[in-house]
């Protein structure tokens, strides 16, 4: 018996090795590549390598086999199909999966999802002929004003160090780069590209970086993608601190950092600071080509353009002129070869991927139905009981519209979307009458409808059951952003207040029927404190892809029981909001200072004793869940806190462990709590599992400024276990 575990744990320590062998065999392998083609190139073709050919492609070397590498907008699906220019092509084969956006993948705090997720767009994006899928945006949800808040996962840098991760592996799995965004503090739409972006190193370090460096050192991601903004006065894209110093040297990335579409602004800083890739610089340079060319259509913007960008013909220039050495580029081609021998573009094929299949949808229904949040559900309002009624009034704009190609760069074209209007028609029997109402009419600048009113309230007067669909909407495309845009590409909200009139419909159909369900829509938080109070029932719908109206009818109907969580703090007013409170959105003179510090979200409110309307990390379900049994372990460099959830209510669903971590007496400034662990966890009714969750003690450290290096602070820490930010359920406390 002896004999034989030493025989094996010699063949597996020998299987590690060679294991290891191989992996560094072929590192070396591919650095000899590189090398050789390095040789071969003249200084023009390295050159031609490192700035946009097209729209969405940068230049190739085609009498070395080199590939131009073709990117695609994402995260939540692979753009409609442009060819070199940026208009639409019609009769291509490019109607895809409609993915829920990231808060709502957020909001299923499940990781595994996170990976699903990646594999559809890595499969997609392979079908479609691209390299590169331009995902996940991860930028901190610093704001609720924030146009792109809808793309972004959380306010919490744990949350999204862990949902990015899997959806990185999800997509490189397949043989395509992900392309992390925006690096970094990109954290407002309004005067994106001039604001400069003053913080503490501190908050820096421990809110606004850790996502991006799990994506880099657990994620592995191939390409990076720089931000618009300035930070602290030099231009993200080619500052010198954030990508040379940290990306590349402190975090050691081996991939490329490309710069968003028109993002480089200095020639010199791009090529010496770590711009590896130059893309959309078209838009700085069309109102030249039109007066040169007399072309008014990017589609037709001739090659010669492209010659213009910051690192083409100038950069060339400086190398010639002996300003600026070849190393530079070298290292810049020898990332872009690195990225593309490891995709397999050069000498190879890739597998095939595949588009819109049946799994791609379910999968797009899966992160719907455990993204969907369940906020308010007094006296068992919901589920609704499908065999009681006989008919319903389907109420607002919303639950009619469709959301694939709206936000700008992100859209997507479906190969279909159910509305929540059908997606409520599929689930109920066919006998069910559905009555259906505006409610309100979708334009900007638009107030209350009393006709539209009028019409929702008779509606809902001869239904058994009442829902409106209300919240947020996308703008459909660049032109159209005044018309519609709340959650869009380019613009901030200016405000939390609900849009079209939406509050007089609301407290006229709650008065009509006090038990009507309402269902947010869009990208998150939204001033309700009009009717909060008379509501019964809120759902949380956010944009839930093309399966959305099926997952949402699931779940409120009670096929599927609810299990999302919030992934950011809903204030009840905007002026509860730290961004708001204690810093300067949107700016004054072109600079903001994020004088809240590392007090974003939900350690803002926990800190300062501000009451939300929803805490971080909330959401409600259709069971019951009990927490009991902690015991903690602090061993070597790991805290182990183990638990019993039980399900104590009558039907199975899922129970999202939360574990938050407090200092008792600390030295420096801390949060009241923060995030250190969660796992989520499905029951069956009446199941009880053991469950145990890990810190390591680097989880602990907070950033020293005058150190420069992460420090833990010996003393008590209060492991706190609960449900949400203020929904805790047990304590215990461990010495440091």
């Amino acid at each position: 018996m002896h004999t034989y575990k030493y025989s094996f744990v010699k063949v597996s320590l020998l299987l590690v090795a060679l294991t290891a062998f191989s992996y560094s065999f072929a590192q070396d392998l591919t650095e000899l590549k590189i090398s050789r083609l390095l040789k071969q190139m003249t200084l023009e073709e390295k050159v031609q390598m490192i700035h946009g050919s097209s729209s969405f492609t940068s230049g190739g070397v085609k009498r070395l086999g080199i590939p131009e590498l073709t990117m695609s907008d994402g995260p939540h699906g692979v753009r409609l199909e442009h060819g070199r220019g940026w208009n639409a092509i019609k009769n291509v084969d490019d109607s895809g999966t409609y993915l829920p956006t990231g808060n709502t993948l957020a909001a299923t705090w499940n990781p595994q999802l996170g990976y699903a997720f990646g594999t559809v767009l890595g499969s997609e994006a392979n079908y479609r002929g691209k390299d590169v899928i331009l995902g996940p945006g991860i930028n901190i949800i610093r704001t609720p004003l924030n146009g792109r808040n809808f793309e972004y996962l959380s306010e919490d840098p744990y949350l999204v160090s862990k949902m990015v991760v899997g959806y990185i592996k999800g997509v490189q799995d397949q043989g395509i780069s992900a392309c992390v965004k925006h690096f970094a503090a990109n954290n407002q739409e309004l005067n994106r590209t001039s604001i400069n972006v003053e913080m503490s190193e501190r908050a820096l370090r421990e809110i606004y970086l850790p996502g991006f460096k799990a994506a880099v050192q657990v994620g592995k991601v191939n390409t990076v993608m720089g931000a618009y903004n300035k930070f602290r006065g030099q231009y993200a894209t080619e500052n010198k601190y954030l990508i040379h110093d940290i990306l590349k040297v402190e975090w050691g990335f081996k991939g490329l950092v490309m710069s968003d579409w028109g993002s480089v602004h200095h020639t010199l800083d791009a090529l010496k600071n770590g711009t590896d890739i130059e893309m959309g610089s078209d838009l700085v340079w069309l109102s030249k080509s039109v007066s040169q060319t007399g072309v008014v259509n990017r589609g037709e913007i001739p090659r010669s353009v492209y010659d213009h960008f910051f690192m083409a013909d100038s950069a060339l220039a400086m190398v010639k002129s002996g300003r600026v050495s070849e190393t530079f580029i070298d290292d810049k081609v020898a990332r872009i070869l690195r990225v593309m021998f490891k995709t397999n573009m050069i000498g190879t094929k890739r597998k095939p991927g595949e588009y819109n299949t049946a799994n791609h949808q379910q999968i797009a229904l899966k992160v719907a139905e455990e993204g969907i949040v369940l906020l308010k559900n007094e006296s068992g309002i919901l589920p609704l009981k499908k065999e009681a009624i006989r008919s319903i009034a389907i109420i607002g704009e919303n639950a009619s519209r469709e959301n694939a190609m709206g936000g700008g760069s992100s859209q997507i074209k479906a190969r279909y979307e159910i509305s929540p209007l059908q997606g409520i028609k599929n689930l109920v029997d066919s006998s069910v009458i559905i009555n259906y109402a505006q409610g309100y009419k979708i334009a900007r600048g638009q107030q209350a409808n009393e006709e539209l009113i009028k019409d929702a309230v008779n509606a809902v007067s001869k239904s058994d059951a009442a829902i409106v669909f209300c919240g947020w909407t996308h703008g459909y495309n660049y032109s159209k952003w005044e018309d519609n845009a709340f959650d869009a590409e380019g613009v901030d909200k200016k405000n939390l207040d609900m849009p079209f009139g939406q509050n007089e419909l609301i407290s006229a159909v709650l008065k009509a029927n006090p038990n009507t369900i309402i269902v947010l829509m869009g990208a998150g938080s939204i001033d309700i404190t009009q009717w909060v109070d008379k509501a019964k029932g809120i759902i949380e719908g956010w944009y839930p892809g093309m399966e959305g109206g099926n997952a949402l009818a699931k779940v409120i109907f009670g096929v599927v029981n609810p299990s999302g969580k919030l992934p950011f703090t809903f204030p009840k007013k905007l002026a509860d909001s730290p961004s708001e409170k204690l810093g300067e959105y949107p700016g004054k003179d072109g600079t903001e200072h994020y004088n809240e510090g590392i007090f974003v979200g939900y350690r803002y409110f926990d800190t300062y004793h501000v009451e939300p309307q929803f805490p971080f990390g909330f959401g409600l379900s259709y069971t019951s869940f009990t927490f009991k049994g902690l015991s903690t372990k602090f061993a070597g460099k790991r805290i182990t806190a183990t638990l019993t959830v039980k399900n104590v209510g009558s039907r199975a669903g899922a129970e999202v462990v939360q574990l938050y971590t407090h200092k008792q007496n600390s030295a420096v400034s801390r949060a009241e709590k923060e995030l250190k662990g969660f796992e989520k966890v499905f029951l069956k009714a009446g199941e009880s599992k053991k469950v145990t969750i890990q810190i390591e003690l680097d989880a602990l450290k907070y950033y020293d400024e005058v150190k420069r290096n992460w420090v833990i602070e010996p003393g008590n820490y209060d492991l706190i276990l609960g449900n949400s930010s203020r929904g805790e359920m047990l304590r215990a406390t461990v010495k440091i």
